[in-house]
C-alpha cells in the first residue's frame, strides 16, 4: 500500500473535478421546486400574523432579493408525488444565500436555515410524515438579508461594511427525495478520512481506517445501487459491525468511563454573540433560528443535549417567539435543553462595574427559576476578553459553584482544569477546554485534541467538547451527531481514540471532576485574574451604572418617607427595565447604534425616576441639571446637594447664574464666577456620605481653604497651584509636577508627559487587538493656544489646544481650592478625524516600584511595571512607592498601562474593521492626575475615584443631586443625616442602597407587605476589618440577615439599638480582604410609622 498515495486519493470521493460520478452524484433521487414571497418594507421586521396579512407574488429561482438587513417571507405550497412515499425521507431545499426560518402555518418556528456553501450550510426541511401521506404540505419561510456573521462583501468576517446594499439569491427552492444511504457513506467516509487525517501514521486504526476508505472508493459505481451497501460494510470494518442500527445506545456500549464529555462529556451548544457584527433585532432572530433547529434534532437524536446561556434571549424567545418558547420549556423540564451561566448576558468581564456583575447574576439567576423552576449552577463566559479576579466570589454568591471559560487560550495558559482562586481568596472549580474553541465541529480532530491538548492529564483526565457552529448562531448540526455516533462506535472497540459520551449536563461534568480530583485538592490553583493579553460605548456604561446607584439610593429612601402625601411607590420594574437594558449592553460584542439609543432611554428614565424620589424627600425642590423638562419652582433660597457617596466630600460644584437671577441670597453663595459671566462657582460641603451637602456662604469659607491659582509668564509657561500641589506646562509640555509641601518634583529631569499619539496597526482584528510594537512609535504632541480661563479663588483653568491630522483636541486642565482630594483635572473635548492612531496620555514619574494598582471590581490587582500591556480597570492606577504616588482617575475610560515608571490611560483609538468610522466625530471625557502622600495602601486614591465618577452636577441631566430650596436646607439635613454609615474601618465602602428583590410593593394590605432594605458593602484595600453599620433612628429595622447575591438569607445578623423601643441601630460585621457582603434589613410591615424628627412640610401641587 502506498500510504500518501492513497491518502491524497480520499479528496475525489466527494464533489470537486469528479462531481458527477462520485458519491456526490447520487446524493439525491429526485427533484422539484416551487415558492410565493412577500417582502417587508425597509429594515421593518414584521411579526409572522403581520406578515400573513400581505399580499405575496411569485418568485422563480435565481431572483435576487435585499438589501442588506431586510426581511423577506414566502409561502411555500408542495405537492408531493404518491409514489414518493416508498423513500424513507421526503426534504423541501431551500437556499436563499443567507439565514431563514421556516414556520408551520399557525406560525411555529420550526427550524432555521442557513444558505451558502459555507461549514454552517444547513438548506433541508424535513416534510413530516403526515404531510407526506397527505400528499401536500405548506408552511411559511422568512428570509433575512444577513450571513450567519452579518453581511462581509469579501469573505473576511471584520471586513467594513461600506455599503448596506447587498442582494441575496435564491439558489434553490426544490422539493427533494435524498438518497438515506448515500448520505450514511457519506458521513462514514467523513469519518474515516478524518481518522486518517488525526492519527500518526503506521498506527493499526490509521491504517484499517485508510484501507476501508480506498476500498470503499473501489466498490462504488453511480450506477450499480448495491455498491453503497458494500461499501457502508467496509466501514463497518471500522464502526463495529450491526453498530448503526443501536443508534444512541451506541454510547451505552465501551469504555465506562469517558474522557471526552459532550455536554458533560461531549457538550453541544450554540454561542450567539448578542451583538456583534448585526444589531440586537437580527440577534432576536438568530435565537429561534438557532433554538428551533435544536429542539429539531432533539426529537431526532434521543442522546442530543442542547446548553444555552443568556437569560436575555430566553427572554426574547419568551417575547416575540411564544409558542417556541413553549417548546424550549418542555426540553428544558425534561432535562434535554439546558440553561447555563446564570446571567442575564455573556457578558464583558472588565468593562461592568463589581456591582453591574452581581446584577447579571441576580437577574438571570432570577429569570431562570421564575421560568424553569431552577438556577444554573455553571457560570459560562466562553468568550469573554479577560476575566476579572473578583469573579469567583461573585460566582458563589450566586449559587454557582463551577465555571467555564475558553477564550483565553488565545494566551499560553498553563492549565486546562484548575481551582480558579478570587482576589478574596473564594474559589470555583474551572475548566477551559483543551480543544481551544466553544464552536468545535465534533470531528475526530477535535475530540483526540481533547486529550493531546489537555494540560492536566497528571490530576484529571476529562474534558469538554463545546461543540456547534456559534459566535452567529446555528448551533450542532445533524452531520455533527452523525460524525460522534461514529466515533464513539470506533472507541467502543479501538483504544487509539478517546471515548466520547452524549446525554448529559455541564453539570455533570463539573461533578464527576470535583469527585475525580478529591473536591479539587489535586488541582492547582490559579491565583487572580485570568487576563486575555490580546483583546481588550464605555461612557454610557459607567454613567448608566451610577444613575442607576443613584436611583435605587434616592427611590430606596423615598420610599420609606412617612410624610410625603403622594402615592409613591419604589419604581422596582421602571429600575429594573433601566438595569436589563445596561446589563444587554454589557455583551461581550454590541453594536453603538443600538447601544446608544439603550442609553439614551436609561437617562431619560432614570432621570425622571430620581426627581421623583427628590420630590419627596425634599417638597418645593428643582433641581438644577441643565436640560432637565421640569417645571421650575418659584421663590427658590438655597442651594444643596445630595451625596449619594457614603464619603465625605467637599466640592467646588457650577452653578447655571439664570437660576439665580437677582436673588442675593443665592448670589451669596457663589464665590466666583466665570469669565464669560454664565456659569457661577460655589462650594459644597458634605461632612458625612449619603446626605444633604450645603453649600457655604462667601463669609465662612474659612481659613483651611487655601486658594487656587493660575498664572502665565505670558506665552509659553503657565502654572496652576493649589494649597498642596503645582502642575507646569512650558512648550506645550507638562514639564513639571510638584508637590508643594514637600519641596518634590515628581516628573524626572529631561521628561515630560501630555498627550501621545501612537500608530494602531493590529494584525488582524483591528478593533480588538492593540499589539506590544505600538508603543515604539509613540509621538509627543504638544499644546497650543493655550490660555488662563479661570484665576480663583475656587477654581483655576487653564484651556489649550492640540490639532493633529484632521483631528482637534481641546482640553481643560483645572484645579479647585483645597478640597477633599487635591488633584488636577483634564478635561477633553476631541473632534476625532484619525484612521489608525491611538490617543493617549502619559505622565513619567519620579517614583520606582516594580509593580503598579489597578482597580477591579470590588477590589484591586497589581501588575508588573515591567510589562508592555494595556490593562482594563474601572477608575484608577496607581504608581506608588513607600511614601508616595500618583494616581490617573477616570470617568469613562478603562485602559491603563504603567511601563516602567511611565503611567498611562488610553483615550480614543481609530479602527476601520468592522466599523469603517468606529470612533469619528466628537467626544467629551474627563480624567484626573492625583498625586498623594504615601504608599496606595495608605491614601485616598479608591475613595477619590468613587467621588471623581459620581459628580454632584452634570450635563444632559446625568446628575440631578444639586437641588434648589425654597425652604432652609437644615430642616432636610437634621432629618436625613446619613440613614447608613460605617464605623471603624476606612477600608470598607457601603456600595448599594436597594429595596429586596421580594418585597411586595403594591400590597393594599399594610400586614401583608414586605418591606426590605438591601445593602451591599465590600472591603476595598485587600485587609481585614471589624466595622459597625449604623442605621439611623428614621430607619426603623426588626431584623437583619447576612445574604447571597440573590437575596437568599443565610444568616441572622444581631441588630443593637441604642434606645429600648427604637432609635439607631448597629449592626457588627467582619470582612475578609476584597469580601462583598450583603446585608437585608428587615422593616416592619407597610409603611413606617411617622417619626418626629422627620420635617413637616407640604408637597407643591
Amino acid at each position: 500500500m502506498d500510504q500518501e498515495s492513497d491518502t491524497d486519493r480520499l479528496g475525489n470521493f466527494l464533489g470537486g473535478h469528479f462531481s458527477n460520478v462520485n458519491l456526490s452524484s447520487v446524493l439525491f433521487t429526485h427533484r422539484v421546486d416551487n415558492r410565493n414571497i412577500w417582502s417587508a418594507p425597509g429594515l421593518t421586521k414584521p411579526t409572522f400574523e403581520e406578515a400573513m396579512k400581505q399580499e405575496f407574488k411569485p418568485a422563480k429561482k435565481g431572483d435576487s432579493f435585499g438589501p442588506s438587513w431586510t426581511n423577506h417571507w414566502w409561502k411555500v405550497s408542495l405537492t408531493i408525488p404518491g409514489y414518493w412515499q416508498q423513500y424513507e425521507r421526503v426534504q423541501f431545499e431551500f437556499d436563499p444565500g443567507c439565514e431563514a426560518m421556516i414556520f408551520s402555518t399557525d406560525g411555529t418556528p420550526l427550524q432555521g436555515i442557513t444558505g451558502g456553501y459555507g461549514g454552517d450550510r444547513r438548506v433541508e426541511y424535513i416534510i413530516p410524515a403526515e404531510g407526506r401521506k397527505k400528499g401536500t404540505h405548506e408552511f411559511i419561510i422568512e428570509s433575512s438579508c444577513n450571513g450567519m456573521f452579518g453581511v462581509p462583501w469579501n469573505g473576511d468576517t471584520i471586513a467594513p461594511q461600506t455599503s448596506m446594499n447587498r442582494y441575496f439569491s435564491l439558489a434553490s427552492a426544490d422539493l427533494v427525495v435524498p438518497n438515506q444511504e448515500a448520505w450514511s457513506l457519506l458521513w462514514d467516509f467523513t469519518t474515516l478520512r478524518e481518522i486518517i487525517e488525526t492519527l500518526p501514521g503506521n498506527t493499526p486504526l490509521q491504517n484499517q481506517a485508510l484501507v476501508a476508505a480506498n476500498e470503499i472508493m473501489n466498490v462504488f459505481n453511480k450506477g450499480d445501487a448495491t455498491g453503497i451497501a458494500r461499501a457502508r460494510k467496509l466501514a463497518e470494518g471500522v464502526f463495529g459491525e450491526g453498530w448503526e442500527a443501536k443508534g444512541a445506545a451506541i454510547y451505552n456500549e465501551g469504555a465506562k468511563k469517558s474522557q471526552i464529555w459532550g455536554i458533560g462529556e461531549l457538550y453541544s451548544n450554540c454561542h450567539i454573540d448578542t451583538a456583534w457584527l448585526w444589531p440586537y433585532r437580527v440577534t432576536q432572530q438568530k435565537v429561534a433560528r438557532s433554538w428551533a433547529t435544536q429542539v429539531d434534532l432533539m426529537n431526532r437524536y434521543p442522546e442530543h443535549r442542547f446548553t444555552c446561556s443568556s437569560a436575555q434571549q430566553y427572554k426574547w424567545l419568551e417575547q416575540l417567539y411564544p409558542p417556541l418558547f413553549k417548546l424550549v420549556k418542555d426540553k428544558v423540564l425534561d432535562g434535554r435543553f439546558q440553561p447555563v451561566g446564570g446571567s442575564w448576558v455573556e457578558n464583558d468581564a472588565n468593562m461592568p462595574s463589581g456591582e453591574a456583575l452581581i446584577r447579571q447574576f441576580l437577574f438571570g439567576q432570577r429569570f431562570f427559576e421564575s421560568r424553569f423552576g431552577k438556577r444554573c449552577e455553571t457560570a459560562w463566559l466562553p468568550d469573554s476578553f479577560g476575566l476579572t479576579g473578583a469573579l469567583p466570589q461573585l460566582i458563589r454568591g450566586a449559587g454557582m459553584n463551577y465555571f467555564f471559560t475558553q477564550k483565553l487560550s488565545c494566551n499560553v495558559f498553563p492549565h486546562s482544569t484548575f481551582n480558579w482562586v478570587g482576589i478574596d481568596g473564594t474559589q470555583v472549580l474551572c475548566h477551559m477546554t483543551p480543544v481551544d474553541t466553544y464552536t468545535a465541529q465534533a470531528t475526530v480532530g477535535d475530540v483526540n485534541k481533547g486529550v493531546t491538548n489537555h494540560k492536566n492529564l497528571e490530576s484529571s483526565n476529562t474534558a469538554l467538547l463545546v461543540f456547534g457552529n456559534g459566535d452567529g448562531g446555528g448551533g450542532p448540526l445533524a452531520t455533527m451527531l452523525e460524525n460522534l455516533r461514529r466515533i464513539r462506535a470506533v472507541s467502543n472497540n479501538h483504544r487509539e481514540l478517546p471515548p466520547v459520551s452524549m446525554g448529559h449536563s455541564v453539570e455533570q461534568f463539573f461533578e464527576n471532576l470535583q469527585t475525580s480530583s478529591g473536591e479539587g485538592r489535586k488541582l492547582p490553583n490559579w491565583h487572580g485574574e485570568l487576563y486575555l493579553e490580546v483583546w481588550s460605548i464605555k461612557k454610557g456604561n459607567r454613567h448608566s451604572e451610577i444613575l442607576l446607584r443613584d436611583v435605587e439610593h434616592v427611590a430606596t429612601l423615598a420610599s420609606f418617607h412617612p410624610k410625603h402625601k403622594s402615592k409613591y411607590e419604589y419604581p422596582k420594574q421602571k429600575i429594573d427595565d433601566s438595569w436589563e437594558k445596561v446589563l444587554l449592553n454589557q455583551c461581550i460584542g454590541m453594536v453603538y447604534e443600538d447601544a446608544e439609543k439603550l442609553y439614551a432611554e436609561v437617562r431619560k428614565d432614570g432621570g425622571k425616576m430620581l426627581e421623583d424620589a427628590f420630590r419627596v424627600l425634599f417638597p418645593r425642590s428643582m433641581a438644577l441639571a441643565d436640560q432637565m423638562d421640569f417645571a421650575p419652582v418659584p421663590e427658590q433660597k438655597y442651594f444643596a446637594a445630595y451625596n449619594t457617596t457614603f464619603f465625605p466630600r467637599r466640592d467646588v460644584i457650577e452653578i447655571p447664574l439664570v437660576a439665580i437671577g437677582s436673588d442675593k441670597s443665592l448670589q451669596s453663595q457663589v464665590l466666583q464666577t466665570s469669565t464669560d459671566g454664565k456659569t457661577g462657582y460655589a462650594l459644597v460641603d458634605c461632612a458625612n456620605g449619603g446626605t444633604l451637602g450645603l453649600l457655604r456662604p462667601a463669609n465662612n469659607i474659612g481659613d483651611n481653604t487655601f486658594p487656587v491659582f493660575a498664572y502665565t509668564n505670558g506665552s509659553d509657561h503657565f502654572v496652576l497651584r493649589n494649597s498642596s500641589v503645582q502642575l507646569t506646562i512650558s512648550k506645550g509640555r507638562i514639564t513639571s509636577l510638584l508637590d508643594i509641601q514637600l519641596s518634590r518634583e515628581l516628573i524626572p529631569d529631561g521628561m515630560t508627559g501630555g498627550l501621545v499619539i501612537f500608530q494602531d496597526h493590529p494584525n488582524y482584528w483591528d478593533a480588538w487587538d492593540v499589539e506590544i510594537h505600538h508603543l515604539e512609535t509613540g509621538r509627543p504632541l504638544e499644546f497650543s493656544n493655550i490660555a488662563v480661563v479661570a484665576e480663583g479663588p475656587l477654581r483655576a483653568a487653564v484651556k489649550a489646544e492640540v490639532k493633529y491630522g484632521k483631528s482637534k483636541i481641546t482640553v481643560t486642565v483645572s484645579s479647585v481650592k483645597k478640597n477633599s482630594r487635591s488633584l488636577f483635572r483634564f478635561d477633553a473635548v476631541v473632534d476625532w478625524r484619525q484612521r489608525h492612531e491611538f490617543l493617549k496620555f502619559e505622565l513619567p514619574l519620579n517614583i520606582h516600584s516594580d509593580n503598579a494598582t489597578y482597580e477591579t471590581q470590588f477590589g484591586h490587582v497589581q501588575r508588573p511595571t515591567h510589562k508592555n500591556t494595556t490593562w482594563d480597570a474601572a477608575k484608577y492606577a496607581d504608581l506608588s512607592e513607600y511614601g508616595y504616588g500618583v494616581a490617573i482617575l477616570s470617568e469613562s475610560k478603562y485602559g491603563f498601562a504603567c511601563q516602567g515608571n511611565i503611567l498611562r490611560i488610553s483615550l480614543l483609538r481609530s479602527a476601520t474593521a468592522p466599523d469603517a468610522d468606529q470612533d469619528q466625530g466628537e467626544h467629551q471625557f474627563s480624567w484626573a492626575v492625583m498625586p498623594h502622600e504615601g504608599h496606595f495602601l495608605d491614601s485616598d486614591v479608591p475613595m477619590a475615584a468613587y467621588i471623581f465618577n459620581s459628580p454632584l452636577h452634570g450635563k444632559k441631566s446625568l446628575f440631578m443631586l444639586l437641588r434648589c430650596l425654597s425652604q432652609d436646607p437644615s430642616i432636610y439635613d437634621s432629618a436625613l443625616k446619613s440613614p447608613f454609615s460605617i464605623k471603624g474601618g476606612k477600608n470598607v465602602f457601603l456600595e448599594t442602597i436597594k429595596r429586596g428583590e421580594d418585597d411586595n410593593l403594591g400590597e393594599k394590605s399594610a400586614s401583608k407587605a414586605t418591606a426590605t432594605v438591601v445593602l451591599r458593602l465590600y472591603e476595598a484595600f485587600g485587609g481585614h476589618a471589624q466595622v459597625q453599620l449604623h442605621v439611623a433612628s428614621h430607619i426603623n429595622i426588626i431584623k437583619a440577615f447576612a445574604t447571597n447575591l440573590l437575596e437568599d438569607d443565610q444568616s441572622e445578623l444581631k441588630v443593637s439599638h441604642v434606645n429600648e423601643g427604637g432609635g439607631a441601630s448597629t449592626i457588627k460585621l467582619d470582612f475578609r480582604g476584597f469580601e462583598v457582603k450583603t446585608v437585608k434589613l428587615v422593616l416592619p410591615p407597610g409603611a413606617p410609622p411617622p417619626r418626629v424628627d422627620w420635617p413637616s412640610v407640604e408637597l407643591l401641587i
